[in-house]
């Protein structure tokens, strides 16, 4: 009888997940029956003891946690501890090694586009990932946070920046199932037919962000892209 190879999503309130549905579907379609996925949904990061790490032969990690897990792991991937998130961690020889594929999916999901410069909505982990794109693709970009930090703009500065760039993208998780109606604070009057507004939020598939941008004319796009590209290069890693 074959051993069964266990992965799992670390994460909270993750009933939704994409990645258990993609793996799983993906397992069934490439006849891997020993093989399953997980959802460890943990209320704070501190519970992961209670999670047998050492049965599993990998993680996919989600929000809140891309940041705080890094404490939890033996190392941590060049690239991973660069952006100082993790989404990743293979466990190899009974030790937790942490990697980010996620600014690999973002930069796979735009290939072809012509950006010359973009605004990040957000500051969290999701938004150093995609720091980390733009930063390789030599795409100039500024942040918008809440967060008092010099690093970031505040939400009061828009109009110059979000008005002359032509990539906005939301790295937050305003407007996820199922609070669809919240949205990041952006004023839209400053959203044209020359933006290209991108949620790395998959669902619902138009978010608030997304419906009121296109409205304006602004070309959009949903993060499910960017969630496949990112699955198969944790796949890669997990089987290399």
């Amino acid at each position: 009888m074959l051993k069964t190879k266990r992965f799992g999503l670390i994460g909270k309130n993750i009933d939704y997940s994409f990645s258990k549905q993609y793996f799983s579907i993906k397992f069934k379609k490439e006849n891997l029956d020993s093989y399953e996925y997980t959802n460890c949904d943990i209320k704070k990061i501190e519970e992961i003891g209670e999670i047998k790490l050492k049965d599993f032969a990998g993680f996919n990690v989600t929000i809140p946690y891309k940041e705080k897990i890094i404490n939890f792991l033996d190392s941590v991937d060049e690239n991973a501890k660069k952006i100082g998130a993790v989404n990743t961690i293979k466990i190899k020889n009974g030790k937790l090694v942490g990697y980010n594929t996620d600014y690999i999916g973002f930069i796979k999901s735009i290939d072809g586009f012509d950006f010359k410069n973009a605004v990040i909505l957000g500051s969290g982990g999701a938004c150093k990932a995609i720091a980390f794109a733009l930063k390789i693709k030599k795409i100039p970009h500024v942040i918008f946070s809440r967060k008092s930090d010099p690093k970031f703009l505040n939400y009061s500065n828009q109009k110059n920046y979000i008005r002359n760039s032509d990539l906005i993208i939301n790295t937050t998780p305003l407007g996820t199932f199922p609070n669809t109606n919240d949205c990041p604070p952006i004023n839209f009057e400053y959203i044209s037919k020359k933006s290209f507004c991108y949620d790395l939020i998959y669902n619902p598939a138009k978010t608030k962000f997304l419906m009121k941008s296109e409205k304006l004319g602004a070309k959009i796009k949903n993060g499910l892209n960017m969630l496949q590209y990112q699955a198969e290069e944790s796949w890669k890693i997990w089987n290399s």
